[in-house]
This record gives C-alpha cells, structure tokens and sequence, in this order.
C-alpha cells in the first residue's frame, strides 16, 4: 500500500465483486460467483493524494499491496492478499474510507443483479407479442446514384496539338468508364435490395396466408430469440391447417433461485436470504404459467392463420412407485384466436398471468399455494 502524495495503489479483484485503483485512474470490476455477471469500467481519471499514519505494527516504507475483495453466497465482504490471506483491518478500512462509495455501489449493484434474476421468472409474459397481421414496409434504397461526369473539352491551341487531344480524350474516357463501372455496381445493389425487399415481402405474405412451414421456420425462430431466465425445451407441430400443438418442457422448481437480496443502511455487506418452500413454490407457478402465456402468444403473432392453440406443459418427476424419473404434465390449455383477443395486450404487467389461463379450457390440478398434481393434456383429437 501507498500512502504518500502520489496516492493509493490498490488491485480488488478478480473473484467476484471487486475495485482496481490507482494513479491512473478508478476501475469498477462487477462479477457475481456463479451467475457469469461481470463488467468492467473506468470510474474516475486519478486517484486523490492521501497521507496517514499507522501503528508501528504496520510497514514504515510504502510499499504496493495487491488485494482481492468477493462477495460470498451470504453477502459478507472478504479482503485477502494474492497468496489468499486475510489481510489487516487497516488495509481494508484504507480501501473503504478511501473508495467507500465505490465499493457500496458496487454491493448495490450486485444486489440488483440477484433480485432481478428472481424478478424475471414472472415477468416473461410481459413481452408477449400482440396478435395481428405481418405488415409489410419496403426498406428505401438510400445510396445516391453515381454522377456523371462532366467531361472536358480541348482547347484552342490543344486543338493544334494531337497529343493534347489525345490527352483530354484519354481522360474523358477514363472518366466514362470510372462512371459505367460505378453505375453497373449500384444497379447491382439496387437489384439486390429490391430483390430481399420481394423476398421478405413473399415470406410475410406466406406467413399471413398460415403456410405450414413458413410459420413453423418463423415461429421456432421466434422461440430461439427469446431470452429464457431458464432452460426451455419447446416442441410444436402444426397437425392440420389453423390448428398449433405444443409441448412444453418446463425448468424444473429446483432449478429456481430461491435466496433473494437487500443492502443494510449501514456496513459494507450484502444480506442475502433463502425464500421460504412456498415462495419458491409460487415463483414457479408464476413462472411456469408466464412460459405458456408467452409460448401461445407468439403463437397467435406467428400468423394469423393459427385459430387454435393447445399447449401443454410437463416436468420430470419421479414415480413414487418405481423411483424412475418420468414426464409429469403439470397444465394443458386449449385457447382459440378470438378469445385470445379479450387480452389487453398494452396493460400485461397488470395481468395475473396465473388467474389468465383460466379465461381459456384448462386442464389444471394445483393448490393456491402452487403445488401441482399430474393431469391428463389435450391430444391432437381434441382440437377443434
């Protein structure tokens, strides 16, 4: 550690939350154990000056030390050296008193990023797409058609001279080449922009018509860009025209966070707390149901040709009986466009995603708390 006029040097990192400063400058190093959150950056230009004295306990020359600061599974702040010691209370009080906002706002930040993982699980819903027709917009072609050139004219006295003409001559007709070439490219690329405009045009125009497997190519697409807070298997299949099928496997509820986080008015920690086995319990019935209420959703936005959709969800479960791990299907819905239309698509963070499904035929044996009980789904002779 420095503690002369040039200032502090100090390296907090790399595992988990941590703070590099020094004279060059304040860097934030954000990371959460086990969840793969980092970032890393520049806070501020230098570090201020400081001078203090120690106990004699401590060095009298000024030496660099190098510290490493983590954020444990409890939110409890720990300093070690790079041998992976614990260092002195005077070290770490030097680093809070001299970056203590810096090191709060970090535990903050930490705690916003394990609250909104929790957060999230009953949210997906939220971005359901609106059911209505693909509309097509031509994209404008915006490069400037090439100039062309003014071409130069010989003279009077180069008129005299052959090797003059031929000289304006040559150039003109470099510039009549430079031009052609240049107009054949963007002709070229006018094609091409006007041909993916047609494309695209032709592909919504099937989408719009229910071609099967059009909607089937942009519907999984769909399903792949949406961001699951967990790991979603979605199987679908269109059996006969307006009419999608689609099985569900579901994140299993152990695989739900189940601690969440706050930061004390006072001290450099982050408190973390487990939810309770029925919080955890409704988490993931709220999520569990947002997953289906966002599957059908973009369903019904894939084209406006689907009429029906019946969706249903599973999990693996051990049988009791056997001990080996099965398909248990946890809800089944059937849903048709013209009742998916009562929802109020610019209002769904109000929806009670839960209360939702059952607008529609469902099959669903679950507890208010949201213990569920295995059901029988809906078959494709079931559908309309």
């Amino acid at each position: 550690m420095n503690l002369s006029g040039s200032g502090v040097s100090w390296s907090l990192g790399p595992r988990g939350a941590s703070i590099g400063i020094g004279k060059r400058g304040t860097y934030l190093n954000t990371g959460i154990p086990g969840t793969g959150f980092f970032a890393r950056e520049k806070l501020s230009g230098g570090a201020s000056s400081s001078t203090r004295s120690f106990p004699n306990s401590t060095p009298s020359a000024t030496t660099a030390v190098t510290l490493t600061v983590s954020i444990d599974e409890d939110g409890v702040l720990t300093f070690k050296d790079t041998q992976g010691n614990l260092v002195p209370e005077w070290q770490i009080d030097a680093a809070k008193k001299q970056q203590g906002d810096k090191i709060k706002a970090l535990i903050q930040d930490t705690c916003d990023k394990l609250n909104e993982q929790v957060e999230a699980l009953g949210k997906i819903h939220e971005f359901t797409s609106p059911p209505k027709p693909h509309s097509f917009e031509p994209k404008p072609f915006t490069e400037p058609i090439p100039i062309q050139p003014t071409l130069k004219v010989a003279g009077f006295f180069c008129r005299w001279f052959k090797s003059c003409v031929a000289k304006v001559e040559a150039a003109n007709k470099r510039a009549k080449d430079q031009y052609t070439a240049a107009l054949q490219a963007w002709n070229q690329k006018k094609a091409a922009h006007e041909a993916a405009n047609e494309t695209e045009k032709s592909f919504l125009d099937r989408l719009n018509a229910g071609d099967v497997e059009t909607v089937e190519q942009y519907f999984g697409a769909v399903l792949q860009d949406i961001a699951w807070p967990k790991e979603t298997l979605v199987t679908f299949e269109i059996p006969k025209q307006g009419v999608l099928v689609v099985d569900v496997d579901l994140p299993e509820i152990e695989d739900i966070p189940n601690k969440t986080a706050s930061v004390p008015q006072r001290g450099y920690k982050l408190s973390v707390k487990e939810m309770g086995p029925t919080q955890v319990q409704k988490l993931y019935m709220r999520h569990v149901h947002a997953i289906g209420f966002r599957i059908a959703g973009e369903a019904f936005a894939a084209s406006p040709n689907i009429e029906q959709v019946v969706l249903s969800t599973y999990s693996q479960r051990p049988d009791k009986a056997t001990g080996q791990i099965g398909d248990e299907y946890l809800y089944s819905v059937k849903i048709t466009r013209d009742e998916w239309h009562s929802i109020n698509f610019e209002n769904l963070e109000q929806l009670d995603v839960v209360e939702a499904l059952t607008r529609f035929e469902l099959r669903r044996d679950m507890t208010k708390t949201g213990v569920f009980k295995p059901i029988q789904p809906f078959d494709i002779g079931d559908t309309a």
